[in-house]
């Protein structure tokens, strides 16, 4: 695998690259982060704390010893430089993607989304988005910066078009991003209130997945770049993801913006090792 570096892998993903379905890849990049650094630890700090889980969900009644599940490490990207990061994101997700296997990347801040969504909308041209987040993350530039995690929305809509993104969770952003939204997203802001109607609506489109863990409340979840009061709760979370079983075409997900150091209790990380192993067994079990 192309500029890989192997770490201790995330619990249950021990196959080997050629008989995987599902492969987990860190990208470690927070490169773009415009209040809190971190993120870029978020990868290394998952995968041991990983242990503490059990391979079987009670939620999803699966068990990831039942798939054949890959972890390849992290990227190796050039530190101080956004867009060639980007492009060896990019490069890890297009070989994933064209050997027939589903990604599930950990990140990292929000922009890693961008490579690999426009990796997986080569293959998949009529591909829909499903969104989680605290902010909208729509605007046009940041502080001049097009290519900012503030903006990793606004860049897929750069390339999907209209009304294929669903943005849920949404209660932080400017007026313009609220506005413009009305217009180009289905934007469903505070709570999570109509998601499984819209998994039904998308039950037979390719579906990529983006949960940036900030959409869960700084009581759960603290340790984050830029938390938001005013989230949702672990449950209503994990409900949502039970809805995603309906999808028929989930063809990879990501999961980002963990900045372990700003929760030393270590919850904020159990919380993400949680998502992970739900969202790995959602992309296996289709």
């Amino acid at each position: 695998m192309h500029n890989v570096s192997t770490t201790q892998q995330f619990i249950g993903f021990d196959a080997s690259y050629e008989s995987s379905q599902i492969v987990l890849v860190g990208a470690p990049f927070d490169g773009t982060t415009s209040f809190r650094p971190g993120t870029r630890f978020a990868p290394s700090v998952i995968r041991p704390d990983s242990y503490g889980l059990e391979t079987y969900s009670p939620y999803l009644d699966l068990d990831l010893e039942d798939y054949s599940l890959c972890d390849i490490g992290d990227i190796e990207l050039p530190f101080g430089n956004t867009k060639n990061a980007l492009k060896e994101i990019q490069t890890t997700i297009t070989q994933i993607v064209n050997d027939n296997k589903k990604p599930l990347m950990i990140g990292g801040e929000h922009l890693v989304s961008l490579p690999a969504l426009q990796s997986l909308y080569e293959k998949h041209p009529d591909l829909c988005i499903i969104h989680l987040d605290a902010h909208t993350d729509l605007r046009d530039d940041y502080m001049g910066e097009k290519l900012s995690h503030a903006s990793v929305i606004r860049r897929a809509w750069d390339f999907l078009g209209d009304h294929r993104i669903y943005q849920f969770g949404i209660r932080s952003g400017t007026k313009e991003e609220f506005n413009w939204a009305k217009e180009h997203t289905y934007l469903n802001p505070f709570n999570l209130e109509t998601f499984e109607d819209i998994t039904i609506k998308l039950k037979d489109r390719p579906v990529y997945l983006t949960i940036d863990l900030d959409v869960l409340d700084p009581s759960i979840f603290p340790g984050t770049g830029t938390p938001e009061p005013g989230g949702i709760c672990f449950n209503t979370l994990i409900s949502a993801l039970k809805s995603l079983t309906c999808l028929n075409h989930l063809v990879g997900a990501d999961i980002v913006e963990l900045s372990p150091h700003y929760d030393p209790s270590g919850v904020s990380t159990a919380v993400c090792c949680k998502v992970v192993r739900e969202v790995a067994l959602l992309l296996a079990h289709k």
